[in-house]
């Protein structure tokens, strides 16, 4: 009588370790220039047992990408719906928060930028992030204090990308800057967070009415 063939069980730290070799590629290379091999070599596995936990790069991928956006995601929206925190306070969680993430994990603002741009459509179906930002505590605060006249009459994107802008074009220029300035490393995360204290300064002198 032949032998019913089962399948192994899949082991959850072989799916920890491929997942976090593809984060790290991912990130350095983005979608177009990453290849499976690229990925199995990084977690020290085979080709074939990737493909037996992932079946493919586009689904790997598609993992790696909802959990980035979820990582970055969480921060903000959990800051820009807390009803305790008033708006000055909010912008002040908002810079520390992302300042720390983004010098941890510096590839995180240009994968994410570029692989929205490839896919814009496809990544705002799944992730109707507009709509959450805009319909925030943050913008309903923004708007009454606008309605005081205790801010400036510009519109709620207006400041968000400003208030994103100071934070993240920093980390997604800093190859750059680092050249221009002859700035090291350590040096440079010295500036970025010197920023958590400018850049509600910054954001606070923008408002003035």
């Amino acid at each position: 009588m032949p032998t019913k063939k089962v399948n192994p069980k899949k082991d959850k730290n072989a799916e920890t370790k491929i997942k976090d070799a593809a984060r790290s590629v991912f990130h350095k290379k983005g979608f177009a220039a990453t290849r499976t091999r690229d990925i199995a070599e990084e977690a020290g596995i085979n080709l074939a047992l990737l493909n037996y936990y992932f079946r493919s790069k586009e689904k790997l991928f598609q993992i790696i990408m909802k959990e980035t956006m979820m990582q970055f995601m969480h921060s903000m929206v959990s800051n820009f719906n807390d009803t305790e925190t008033t708006l000055n306070r909010k912008i002040e969680l908002i810079a520390d928060a992302y300042i720390d993430l983004m010098i941890a994990e510096p590839e995180i603002p240009l994968f994410i930028l570029s692989e929205i741009r490839a896919n814009i459509n496809d990544f705002f179906d799944s992730m109707p992030l507009g709509k959450v930002l805009l319909n925030s505590t943050l913008v309903k605060q923004y708007k009454e204090a606008q309605a005081q006249g205790v801010i400036a009459d510009l519109k709620p994107i207006q400041f968000i990308m400003n208030l994103m802008g100071l934070i993240v074009f920093p980390f997604v220029a800093a190859p750059m800057l680092k050249k221009i300035g002859d700035i090291e490393k350590e040096d440079y995360e010295k500036l970025m967070l010197q920023r958590k204290t400018l850049i509600p300064i910054w954001i606070e002198s923008i408002l003035q009415p």
